[in-house]
Order: structure tokens, then sequence, then C-alpha cells
């Protein structure tokens, strides 16, 4: 019986005969390997119109360009619902601008045309458009090929170019000299140093303590940033007048605001180089994470120090430069335990510890952060260790450093999905 590879690759379809659009394809990335080359690009809502001639952004569709160029001696096809599990057929699209369209047919075979068309014979080039659902500001791309006995798999991370990130205040590239750069020998050391490292994040002053310390990444950025973008984290917009008015509109209107900013903390005398969210159904609640890059590397991986906690609402203080700021949920131990489980299906987390970091809070008598949250917490903190994707729940390996009270009580085992690891201080 014939594999649904063979099926698959079974079929006689031509690539499109595409126009150059420039500004998309000047922004274009790129990677290869083993003889095939990937291309990507996401369109804008401009660009869009360009191409199909109609408004794709107003129907919540956005175009992705993808090229495959396949030197190798064996076929493939690419999978597209790696890319968008909920990609819109071309019919789907053109179905959308009814009663507006007078001609249905004809417009649905434009969209058909520009599309990506399987499979990318050996010494060939395909490339079309993927309708996917439209995301504002980065969007993940994931191209899967698969072919006879082989996969190959691309992770980019696409940034739309009007979109105005919150930017580190420093070059990151040139943030710590050699002098200042820690690299640990082993898992043990690299323990060691983590737990040695500041509790809390502080104010501007360094005076006062806030939000605990309860996030270790460890890996490149690419493998980081493409795993929080897979799993629809956003980055934050930059603070400022227009984005805190958006803010306070979100809230009385009761809507999301998917890259709303987000407040200033510091560690290391700076604020924070990086941060993302998950946002719920309105700006109240969300779940946030701030980043500082240390001085430290492990394995040639940069290792970034983080802090999360999850929104639950909004509240009126003195004590924000903004004079609001969102009410954090004081079990801040289960905005970490969410953020582990989440990177965990971004089939990218490789290995999974935890350390000793702020210290243990009781929920009878809690902390309080900058703006008089109460929080408590078992003091631990997530080290995350990243790869490139695909990596399964089965594949993620688990360091036997300090484990959850919640686990400690339940198993002496480590938990489903995790192997057990070992410390490798004889190295």
């Amino acid at each position: 019986m014939p594999s649904l590879v063979a099926l698959l690759l079974a079929g006689c379809a031509q690539s499109p005969e595409i126009d150059d659009y420039p500004p998309y394809q000047d922004r274009a990335l790129t990677q290869s390997t083993q003889g095939v080359e990937v291309t990507v690009s996401v369109l804008t809502g401009e660009e869009s119109k360009a191409v199909y001639g109609i408004d794709l952004e107003d129907v919540l569709i956005q175009p992705v360009w993808v090229q495959v160029r396949n030197e190798s001696t064996r076929p493939y096809w690419f999978m597209m619902t790696g890319l968008d599990p909920n990609y819109f057929a071309p019919s789907e699209a053109a179905y959308a601008f009814l009663p507006s369209t007078s001609d249905l047919a004809a417009l649905s075979a434009k969209i058909d045309s520009l599309s990506f068309k399987n499979p990318i014979r050996p010494g060939g080039t395909a490339s079309g458009f993927v309708l996917t659902n439209l995301d504002e500001g980065v969007k993940a791309v994931d191209v899967d090929l698969i072919g006879r006995g082989d996969a190959k798999i691309f992770t980019f991370v696409a940034v739309d170019p009007t979109f105005n990130p919150e930017r580190p205040r420093v070059e990151l590239s040139t943030l710590y000299e050699d002098r200042e750069i820690l690299e640990p020998k082993n898992e043990t050391e690299l323990r060691r140093l983590l737990e040695s490292l500041p509790c809390c994040t502080t104010n501007e002053a360094g005076d006062e303590f806030g939000d605990p310390l309860n996030l270790v990444l460890v890996g490149s950025r690419a493998d980081i940033l493409a795993a929080l973008v897979r799993r629809q984290w956003h980055p934050t917009e930059v603070l400022n007048v227009d984005t805190i008015w958006r803010t306070v509109e979100s809230f009385i209107a009761g809507e999301r605001y998917r890259y709303a900013p987000i407040s200033p903390l510091y560690l290391y005398g700076r604020q924070q180089d990086g941060a993302a969210q998950k946002a719920r159904s309105t700006v109240n609640e969300r779940n946030h994470a701030r980043f500082w890059l240390s001085p430290i590397r492990f394995r040639g991986q940069d290792v970034w120090i983080g802090q999360i906690s999850r929104d639950i609402g909004i509240k009126f203080t003195l004590k924000s430069p903004t004079i609001s700021t969102h009410v954090i949920d004081p079990d801040i131990d289960e905005a970490r335990r969410y953020f582990v489980e989440d990177m965990a299906y971004s089939q990218a987390l490789d290995t999974l510890a935890y350390i000793m970091g702020s210290g243990a809070v009781q929920r009878d008598e809690p902390n309080f952060n900058l703006v008089g949250d109460p929080y408590f917490t078992d003091g631990l903190r997530a080290v995350l260790f990243f790869s490139p994707r695909p990596h399964s729940l089965s594949d993620i390996d688990f360091l036997n450093w300090e484990r959850p009270p919640s686990v400690r009580q339940n198993t002496e085992k480590t938990g489903p999905g995790f192997k057990s690891g070992s410390d490798d201080a004889s190295e």
C-alpha cells in the first residue's frame, strides 16, 4: 500500500507566476539546509491590497509568501497546516467579499492562481502565497517540508515593518565586556550562578524590591523568540501618550489590546531588555513577562533572567507614572507554571529545571510589589533550556535540582512527559 507521503507527492501542480513586489521581497527571510532553500515574507495590509486588489486585512486574512528552492534529489511537499492550522482556501477567502464582488468565480480563480502549489520537484522552485489568520506586529512562520523518508523544518520570525514595538534601550551585542562574561563549565556551576542572582526586580533607584525574578531562559535568541511567538506571545508597544491613551480606551470599552505597553522594572540598573505578553479578551487581563540579558553564557547560548505574573485587573494608583496599573494575581507561581507548560507546547523546550530564587513567601503573610499588590510564592525559579524545533513533550529532559512543593508532595518521580536528567558535575 503506498505511503501517505507517496500519495501526496504524486501531484503535478506547477508554481504560479507571481509579479515582482519589491517591498515584501526586499525584507524576505531565507534559510537553507542540505540543498533546500526556503524564503518567506509576511505581507502588510497595503501590500496584500496591491497583490490581490482586495482588502484582505479587513477580513482578518494575512498572506504569507513562501518560496522553496529544491536542489536535492527528492521532491518535497509543503505542509501548509503547519504554518496555520486554520489557513483560508482561495474560494473561502473570495466568499468573504460577497456581496461586494461582482464575479465570485473570477476572484476565486485569481486568489487560487497566487496560491502556493505543491510539490517542489528536484531541481525546481515553487513559490506562492498561503492565506493565514491575521497576526499584527510579529508572526511565527513555520515551513515544514516532507519527502520520502525525510522532513525539513524551518522556523522564521517576521516583523511587520509598520509595527512599533518596545526596543532594548541598550545595544545587547556590546552590553557586556569580555571580562564581564561568565561561562560556567557545567550545570552545577550554572546552577550556583543562577541561584546567586538578585531575588527581585527593583525601582529605578534600586532601593525598593518589586516582583520576584522567577524565570531563566537559556538558548539562542532566535529559538526563544520563535517559541514565544509560536505560542502567541506578543511584543509590547512603546510606552508613550498614544499607547497609554489606547490602553485607557481599551479599558473603557472592555476590549483586548494585544500590544499594550508594560511598565518598567529594573535589574542590573536598567529597565527590561525585552517584554512579552499574552492578552485575554480585555486589556484588564493578560500574562506578561519581562526579560534581561545576563552576563552569563552557557555553552555558547545567552542566559536571560525574567519575571512573569498574571494580570487580573486594573487599578488607579499614584505609585505608577501612568496613574493606572494592572493588578497581579497574588499566586505568581501559577503564572510561572503556565509559562513552563506553554513553552513545552512550543516544540522548542529541551530541558527544564528549578532552582532556589527569591525565597518562599507564605499565602497568609504575603509580600508586596512596587504598586502595593500582594503576592506569595514557593520562591523557586524555573530554568528553561531551548533548542530548535521540533522537540516533542516526551523529549523534554528534567534536571534533578529543586522541585516545586506540589511535585514533591505528589510523587517522588519526575512529572509525566519528562525524562529524568542528571547533573553533569563530572564534566
